[in-house]
């Protein structure tokens, strides 16, 4: 089985900043692709960036989110800056990884930590 825990949400300020983590545990082989994803509520889930050998960012993060990655740990991280009350939300950890060598890529999420960003 595979796991991934993230950690570091919160409450912040507008204009702080918060450093969300994820880390993947369990039963990898080898992991492809992780990316971070949000979903306000009333909103659906959308993609806040990710990472493969090169990162891709949505266009409301640019230039205030780095995604970065540990392959090491299995872990990724989300530095997140300069926050807005709209940058609100459940964010969710995804990989996309093989489990074990000769298997499909396969898909996982972690649970998802809060984001509230308010004065």
């Amino acid at each position: 089985q595979v796991q991934l825990v993230e950690s570091g949400g919160g409450l912040v300020q507008p204009g702080g900043s918060l450093r969300l983590s994820c880390a993947a545990s369990g039963s990898i082989f080898s992991i492809y692709h992780m990316a971070w994803y949000r979903q306000a509520p009333g909103k659906q889930r959308e993609l806040v960036a990710s990472i493969t050998r090169s990162t891709n960012y949505a266009e409301f993060v640019k230039g205030r989110f780095t995604i970065s990655r540990d392959n090491a740990k299995n872990t990724v991280y989300l530095q997140m800056n300069s926050l807005k009350p709209e940058d609100t939300a459940v964010y969710y950890c995804n990989a996309d990884l093989y489990p074990f060598l000769g298997a499909r890529l396969q898909s996982y999420w972690g649970q998802g930590t809060q984001v509230t960003v308010s004065s």
